[in-house]
């Protein structure tokens, strides 16, 4: 089994470079969706302090690696040969699939702060910053949706995003990125960061059909 891991800070794109997968007919796997389906278990709402509380607990109760092993329990039950992760958030979870899987290659994407706010502000998770428990939309099939410009963000919402990657640094985020293989940075326009990522699979060996890589063209 191949695995392709996308690693990056909230909003930095890595939603729309798994959709570009999908669209490849790659399977996507989402390291989040352990949490919120953990969350839905315990019947709590997938607010962005729930889901912090319930992602510190369960590495804390079954290691730093839990979220990786689950997925990795799930990408081996789909037969696949190559895997796409959206979401590693740790050096440790790196590792883990590094050690477990035939071949494996971490990505980093990054983009501005300022546009990761505007679109994580615009996207409509019950998670995103400066959401009330009960607002914003569902998120489907495990996919962010990055858009070009939407309002400017308040306040709230960027100290809410700040504690957000505070925690998520703080699980080793910064030392995972650091072993990236590979740094795709999203700082130019949607087409363009979409091309990016078709040129990525190319590079990593994975069959992309030629009506997309010729897509936005």
């Amino acid at each position: 089994m191949k695995i392709i891991g996308f690693i990056g800070l909230p909003g930095s794109g890595k939603g729309e470079a798994s959709r570009i997968a999908k669209e490849a007919g790659l399977m996507v796997l989402v390291m989040g969706d352990i949490i919120r389906q953990e969350a839905s278990r315990l019947g709590l709402e997938p607010t962005d302090l729930n889901l912090g509380r319930i992602g510190n607990a369960l590495r804390a109760a079954e290691g730093p690696e839990v979220v990786a092993k689950r997925i990795l329990d799930r990408a081996r039950a789909t037969g696949e040969e190559v895997v796409v992760v959206d979401g590693l958030r740790s050096r440790q979870e790196a590792e883990y699939f590094a050690a477990h899987a035939e071949e494996f290659h971490l990505v980093e994407i990054c983009a501005p702060a300022e546009a990761r706010l505007k679109w994580l502000t615009a996207r409509g998770r019950p998670d995103d910053p400066g959401r009330s428990p009960a607002g914003g939309g569902q998120r489907e099939g495990g996919d962010e949706k990055i858009i070009v410009s939407c309002e400017e963000p308040d306040r709230k919402a960027a100290e809410a995003l700040e504690e957000r990657e505070c925690r998520e640094l703080g699980w080793g985020m910064c030392e995972a990125m650091k072993t990236a293989d590979m740094k795709l940075r999203n700082d130019g326009s949607l087409v363009e960061f979409r091309k990016n990522v078709r040129s990525l699979f190319a590079m990593l060996a994975v069959e992309i059909p030629s009506r997309m890589m010729e897509r936005d063209e």
